[in-house]
């Protein structure tokens, strides 16, 4: 599985000209066409460390508009593993696209209700499902555990041009902890939540940054300032960037997450958050299966 080289897009704008700042986006939703950015980046070495264990079924979670289902049912196809898919909450009627897809590339899927979802992780569960499903070897939710970050890293190291800061979305926080971990204290790094603020995410990602480097860094933090109301959840302004921005640019984002992190970035250079001369790349991490989820907006 090896990783495709990324590159930078120059991001041209007057407001960033008078506020002294530059903007690279880096195109990570580029790396295939199905697999896209982050969640290419946080399975590979998932995907290495299933085959050295001599596993060959992959096991994980999410909703019915996941990108890391759909990214792992594709995975699966492309490198020879079966895959199983534990789905949130009930099937439906009518299948979202998302679900067909992964049902289309061999995915068993089999769907969780809500309360015992929200106990997926636990000892007990999983063992319930090996019991039930036989020997799998499991990615969490996201795709985010101490293998997702190696990835992360040799995509931040892909960056040879000079900046000051690096941004990403932030949903399960596996993509900012391998940024983290990829700086090594160095520049600055800032993840923009989903979520509402709550302080798990950070918890999260410190632990993972001082798994997988035996260190603590204060280089970096999340904002939750620009979530739109929480996960998955839009406003008409969000919405109206989005559109803009690919009319001036020629790139597509989506509203669940890198849509709301270039918002807020774009907000945070007007309010001059950023010092003049200071070089920014944000990490476009793809997501943009889920559109489909949003065709009243977006068609």
């Amino acid at each position: 599985m090896q990783s495709p080289h990324t590159p930078l897009q120059f991001i041209k704008e007057p407001l960033f000209a008078e506020r002294g700042v530059e903007l690279w986006l880096k195109r990570d939703d580029l790396t295939h066409p199905h697999i896209q950015g982050n969640k290419w980046r946080k399975l590979r070495y998932n995907l290495v460390e299933a085959r050295q264990e001599g596993l060959d079924t992959l096991l994980t979670f999410g909703g019915v508009y996941s990108n890391h289902i759909y990214a792992t049912a594709a995975a699966g196809k492309q490198f020879g593993f079966k895959t199983i898919g534990i789905i949130r909450g009930e099937p439906a009627d009518v299948p979202t696209d998302t679900i067909q897809f992964a049902a289309q590339n061999g995915m068993r899927i089999l769907f969780m209700d809500r309360e015992h979802y929200r106990q997926k992780d636990d000892p007990d569960n999983i063992e319930s499902l090996h019991v039930q499903l036989g020997d799998f070897y499991m990615i969490p939710e996201g795709g985010t555990n101490i293998y997702a970050l190696p990835g992360v890293i040799e995509m931040v190291n892909e960056i040879k041009e000079d900046y000051d800061y690096i941004c990403v979305a932030s949903g399960t926080g596996g993509t900012l902890a391998g940024v983290v971990s990829a700086l090594y204290g160095k520049r600055k790094a800032i993840g923009f939540s989903s979520l509402k603020g709550t302080d798990t995410l950070t918890q999260s990602v410190t632990q993972l940054v001082q798994d997988y480097t035996e260190r603590t860094f204060d280089n970096w933090h999340i904002s939750f300032d620009y979530h739109f109301g929480g996960y998955a959840r839009v406003k008409p302004e969000l919405i109206d960037f989005i559109k803009d921005f690919k009319l001036r640019h020629l790139t597509q984002l989506e509203p669940v997450y890198t849509g709301k992190m270039m918002y807020g970035l774009y907000d945070m250079i007007e309010k001059g958050y950023f010092p003049r001369g200071s070089r920014i790349v944000a990490v476009h991490t793809g997501g943009l299966q889920g559109l489909s989820g949003y065709r009243e907006y977006f068609g």
